[in-house]
């Protein structure tokens, strides 16, 4: 499915994250969570959500006392597959070990990080054996 529904924009990314985690929920607490991270008005977050709605990425529930929530229909391990491929593929041509690489080396890498990803590439070497 390559629509604009598998591409989500930054902006769209950042609520998705807040219903995955938080789900179903208010327009007013995802405005909430969103300005801990940066100043954004209300009605920009209301009128995004009814975009994201209108591109089916999010449903509203109407509930008994007239309030809405909203869910994500999107999934989160798919919309996370769908934007890694699109950013191996637009930054690094497609080589996922030059991403790798670039994140290690702008980052400081914990000894429990370089442990785990060790034991991730030995169970790789494993496997091919």
């Amino acid at each position: 499915m390559e629509s604009d529904i598998s591409k989500p924009s930054d902006a769209e990314v950042e609520i998705l994250c807040i219903l995955w985690d938080h789900h179903p929920v208010s327009v007013r607490f995802v405005h909430e969570a969103l300005c801990k991270k940066k100043q954004v008005g209300y009605t920009t977050t209301l009128k995004q959500m009814q975009r994201m709605q209108e591109k089916k990425m999010i449903r509203r529930i109407d509930n008994d006392d007239k309030t809405h929530e909203y869910e994500a229909l999107l999934q989160r391990d798919e919309t996370r597959n769908s934007l890694f491929d699109r950013l191996v593929e637009t930054a690094f041509q497609g080589s996922a070990m030059d991403m790798v690489l670039h994140a290690i080396g702008r980052s400081t890498t914990t000894p429990e990080e370089i442990r785990a990803l060790k034991e991730w590439l030995d169970k790789l070497e494993g496997k091919k054996s």
